[in-house]
């Protein structure tokens, strides 16, 4: 299998912190944010001079925070935290990153980081290397990738019923919360004002490109558009400070944001919709094409896409309630299929003039890692054209009809996921043979410890009749 550790990440200068500060002399509480492999943005707060020690230096950091389950616990079955005596590695500063969380003060602000080896190796356990690693394998062939991210989330209330269950969140001036389904409705857009406003405010405050809002497919269910960029990293980076954002001013407002996969049974559940093009070294787009079907390049990519969603399902659906999201008729693709202007399938080409032509992959879940999806996605695209992979016929009309049994269908739960993922010589070149080996253990610890907790359901089913 191919090695590849180096990195498309770059390192942020010091210059860059001493650039803010003399501009935010005020600010004091600077939150320095690592994302693990479930999404989860762990990290420490620091004062100002600290931030400009980790600029010219770096931050030491336990390595174990690379093998932490969805909780924060550590994974010791990775063999990564008692044997090497739990050692420091170092965190080093994200370009561009370093920016005022205005929701939490005047003084304060946050920069992301990636993990470096002590030598300057760069991890290959962190999830934003591994997405760089994938990166370089299109500019090896002088290629790169453009990206946008679309997350789905819910508005819900914080306090939690006496059964323990969720509710959506009532706007502040009623106590009557949001019951029809009401897609594309302004009103309900209008019922959250407040929060919109500080939403795009915050995001303007932050260099974040965000866009429209709409409301989604269920009660309380939002959407709203981060920009196309050409830079497949600084796109990650910008759904991972976007999700934060979201969830911090939807606290400031009294309200929970989740991006939860399937937080109700009953209505439709959150996806994270990745947009994605090719451009040559000239800044053309290979997929640009008059024909709706895009070029030979893109119907390659979506055949190589379409190959190895199965084996990329355990980053797409990372967690155990991802699996309550795929139901026929719900907008959560169900099979591998793909097609032009048609939200019933998984990989859609969306209509638009020909140089925007790309693909839309609907496949994944909005609590999916965005770095983790993303270099998954670029993997079974650049997978597909190097091998010229046939995608086989558009879908036309509703692609839940289509029959999705056979090789390529995705794994139906968590469990199977995992193995396919584990089991999978794609991933293991593309992503590294010990971060699929080191995910894969993290995953299946996660899943005997959900597993080990007995639910409700099983008193009210076998209590008296088992």
């Amino acid at each position: 299998m191919s090695h590849h550790p180096k990195s498309s990440a770059v390192i942020a200068p010091k210059s860059e912190a001493e650039a803010f500060f003399a501009a935010n002399p005020h600010i004091d509480a600077i939150d320095m944010i690592y994302t693990d492999m479930g999404g989860v943005p762990r990290g420490k707060r620091l004062r100002q001079h600290e931030v400009i020690a980790v600029y010219e230096t770096g931050r030491m950091f336990p390595g174990s925070i690379t093998v932490v389950d969805i909780t924060g616990q550590d994974t010791v079955e990775t063999g990564l935290v008692w044997e090497d005596g739990d050692a420091d590695r170092s965190m080093k500063p994200v370009p561009g990153t370093l920016v005022k969380t205005p929701w939490a003060g005047e003084n304060a602000a946050q920069f992301l980081v990636d993990f470096y080896e002590l030598d300057g190796t760069p991890h290959d356990l962190d999830p934003r290397h591994v997405l760089g690693r994938v990166v370089d394998r299109y500019a090896e062939q002088g290629l790169v990738p453009a990206v946008a991210v679309e997350l789905e989330f819910y508005l819900v209330d914080p306090k939690r019923t006496r059964d323990g269950l969720i509710r959506p969140a009532a706007p502040g001036y009623s106590k009557d919360r949001p019951r029809n389904v009401e897609v594309y409705g302004l009103r309900e857009i209008e019922d959250f004002r407040p929060f919109f406003d500080d939403l795009y405010a915050f995001c303007d405050a932050q260099g974040l490109p965000l866009e429209s809002a709409i409301s989604e497919f269920a009660p309380g269910q939002f959407e709203l558009t981060l920009c196309y960029k050409p830079d497949v990293l600084r796109a990650c980076d910008d759904a991972i400070m976007y999700k934060r954002l979201v969830k911090a001013t939807a606290q400031r407002h009294g309200l929970e944001a989740t991006f939860m996969a399937k937080p109700f049974a009953d209505q439709a559940g959150s996806g994270m919709h990745i947009h994605v093009s090719v451009n040559d070294a000239d800044g053309n787009n290979i997929f640009a094409s008059e024909d709706p079907e895009g070029t030979d390049a893109l119907r390659h990519a979506i055949g190589g896409m379409i190959a190895n969603v199965g084996d990329s399902f355990a980053l797409f659906a990372p967690n155990a309630n991802s699996y309550r999201r795929f139901k026929a008729n719900s907008y959560a693709p169900v099979a591998p299929t793909w097609g032009v202007n048609n939200r019933t399938v998984s990989f859609r080409i969306p209509a638009g003039a020909p140089k925007t032509r790309h693909v839309e992959h609907r496949a994944c879940g909005a609590d999916a890692n965005p770095y983790l999806a993303v270099a998954a996605v670029l993997a079974g695209m650049h997978h597909g054209m190097a091998n010229q992979t046939d995608p086989g016929p558009a879908v036309v009309g509703n692609g839940y009809d289509r029959d999705s049994s056979g090789d390529d269908k995705p794994p139906s739960n968590w469990f199977a996921a995992v193995d396919r993922f584990h089991a999978s010589s794609i991933m293991r070149d593309y992503l590294g043979e010990r971060f699929v080996d080191m995910y894969s253990i993290v995953k299946r610890v996660e899943q005997d410890r959900y597993f080990s907790e007995v639910p409700r359901l099983d008193y009210d089913w076998y209590l008296r009749n088992a």
